[in-house]
C-alpha cells in the first residue's frame, strides 16, 4: 500500500510543479545551486525534485496515519 500511495503524490505533485507557472520550494531552490548544469531541463528537474520530496514526506504521513487507525479498532 505504501508505494502505491507513494506514486499518487509523487505524479501529484510533480504534475502540479509542471503545470503551476510560478516556481514551487524547494525544486527551484535547488535548481538554481546546480546553476548551468541542467539549464534546459530546470523545469522537468525541479518538477521531479518536487514531485519526490513532497510525495515521500506526504506518503509517510499517510502511512503513519493509516496504520494508527487500523491499530486503535
Amino acid at each position: 500500500m505504501k508505494g502505491e500511495t507513494l506514486l499518487v503524490f509523487f505524479g501529484l505533485f510533480a504534475v502540479a510543479s509542471l503545470l503551476i507557472p510560478s516556481p514551487m520550494f524547494p525544486g527551484n531552490v535547488l535548481c538554481g545551486m546546480i546553476g548551468g548544469i541542467a539549464s534546459a531541463n530546470v523545469r522537468f528537474f525541479s518538477a521531479l525534485l518536487n514531485g519526490a520530496l513532497y510525495g515521500g514526506v506526504l506518503s509517510l504521513l499517510f502511512s503513519g496515519l493509516s496504520r494508527r487507525l487500523t491499530r486503535e479498532k
